[in-house]
């Protein structure tokens, strides 16, 4: 399976910050938001993965993360020239896709739970169709709402509903079967002008082959698309890495526990920035011998 981050958009909620620079590369904590969606990916265990985003900022992203030999992966770059939609993403990377299927993670979503990993890997073998996630909010209105019978079969989609069927709504990370590129070509701009993904799931629908997993009580799903967005997730990856000692979307800790970077390659990260807390952190795994 491949993955795609779409890290493009214009950012206006954000403005004036976005002004100069991608919503993407703005920091939550200590590091950059796209390290968080990034780090999903890897924690699925994909490695090859597609970065789009604006071709002002196209460079900034390459030199940031470079090809992702640093984390054991192979990273490509693509360019969204207008903000034609979230669906535009499976046909700006038809070619990197081929006949593969794919995995879509906004740029601005950040997920942290105990387990995910293993949902992502068993979400992964989607083979015929498509899975989505759905998590539980109290203002439903505000997202695109999904409705499921008792075996996870998706009943109905709807875009920010006046009154929702569920509270429970599709965050921004998407599982498809390589069908997914023949459908974006088909549909149609919406209202906003933009292809929507609500579309591509409900196309799915349409053949009974949408599935939904719900993310519980445990997770934590946070959307940093807002002024108010940023600071809470912030705050967020703060309190848990104090707390614990642990941090959240460290990608080359992500890469030594999957086997993708050695011991000694961690070693020369974390001494090219041993006098940084991320340094430290990374050499805590070499002294500690984990």
């Amino acid at each position: 399976m491949r993955g795609i981050i779409l890290a493009g958009g214009s950012g206006l909620r954000l403005y004036p910050i976005t002004r100069a620079i991608s919503k993407q590369l703005i920091p939550i904590y200590d590091k950059p938001l796209i390290y968080y969606p990034l780090s999903t990916l890897m924690l699925a265990g994909i490695k090859d993965i597609l970065i789009i985003s604006n071709k002002e900022f196209i460079k900034l992203y390459e030199n940031l993360l470079g090809n992702g030999h640093q984390f054991g992966i192979n990273l490509e770059y693509k360019i969204q020239k207008q903000p034609n939609g979230i669906a535009e993403a499976f046909i700006i990377g038809e070619d990197f896709i081929g006949n593969d299927n794919v995995a879509l993670i906004l740029g601005d979503n950040l997920f942290y739970g105990q387990g995910f990993s293993d949902i992502l890997k068993n979400a992964k073998n989607v083979s015929d169709g498509a899975l989505i996630f759905a998590y539980y909010v109290k203002n439903p209105s505000n997202f695109g709402v999904v409705e499921f019978d008792q075996n996870f079969n998706v009943i109905s989609l709807e875009e920010k509903p006046k009154k929702a069927k569920s509270n429970y709504v599709v965050p921004g990370l998407y599982f498809y079967d390589n069908n997914v590129v023949k459908i974006a070509k088909k549909i149609t701009p919406s209202s906003r002008g933009e292809l929507e993904i609500t579309d591509i799931n409900k196309e799915y629908l349409k053949m009974k082959k949408l599935k939904v997993q719900i993310l519980g009580r445990g997770f934590a799903w946070l959307d940093t698309g807002t002024p108010e967005g940023l600071l809470e997730a912030s705050n967020f990856v703060a309190a848990i890495q104090k707390r614990q000692g642990l941090y959240i979307a460290c990608l080359e800790e992500i890469a030594y526990r999957n086997g993708w970077v050695s011991r000694k390659d961690l070693k020369k990260f974390g001494e090219e920035l041993k006098n940084t807390e991320y340094g430290k952190y990374l050499l805590s795994f070499v002294s500690d011998g984990e």
